[in-house]
């Protein structure tokens, strides 16, 4: 299958792109900043919210995965928003697939974010998240599109090849980035949230 990556060389694009690769996909990685990409990965230099970009990859490959997300480093945070739509928008018949966040996550019927104890560092980056989400799910039907949320908590760690799913509840407390990518793949080459979101935990 043929799978582009932006993001490629971020804490989770990494590891979808070492899964990826290790399953036998045709990998395209596309960044912005031309850092190094594991061999056998065609490296791009771009970035989402290039239309024209986004438009020439997607009619390259079957399944186009966003792992970018907000500024971290003071940038516009809503420059996201734009980027996921020009993904959207330049999809063509290829599919998405969205690296989301926990913080559209609900707990007895109320998002994560909204809770007083969400932390305050992640809040405004959350929130641009779980508008990206709605977005998608205005979509319709038109889009093929996925988003993945992870648990709440998610680090580098170990690949176990083992998690658990669920929809829009948590499924548990944390997952490693490895297993994260993990089943992402599985939802590529096996899917089943078609124009959903779902989540995984360890």
């Amino acid at each position: 299958m043929r799978i582009a990556v932006y993001g490629a060389t971020g804490m989770i694009g990494s590891r979808v792109v070492a899964e990826a690769l290790a399953r036998g996909h045709e990998i395209t990685g596309i960044t912005r900043s031309g850092g190094d990409l594991p061999a056998g990965v065609r490296a791009v230099r771009g970035e989402a919210g290039d239309a024209g970009l986004a438009k020439r990859i997607a009619g390259e490959t079957d399944v186009v995965v966003s792992a970018i997300g907000p500024s971290r480093t003071g940038g516009d945070r809503r420059e996201y928003l734009a980027q996921l739509r020009s993904l959207a928008e330049g999809l063509g018949d290829a599919r998405l697939v969205v690296v989301g966040g926990a913080g559209s996550l609900l707990a007895d019927g109320k998002r994560l974010v909204d809770d007083p104890g969400f932390p305050e560092i992640y809040r405004a980056e959350a929130l641009i998240v779980a508008e990206a989400l709605d977005y998608l799910r205005g979509l319709g039907d038109v889009t093929d599109w996925t988003f993945l949320s992870p648990a709440p908590v998610i680090a580098p760690g170990e690949r176990t090849g083992s998690y658990k799913i669920a929809a829009d509840s948590p499924a548990g407390e944390s997952i490693s980035a490895e297993d994260y990518a993990v089943a992402l793949l599985d939802e590529i080459e096996r899917p089943a949230h078609r124009r959903r979101r779902f989540t995984v935990a360890n």
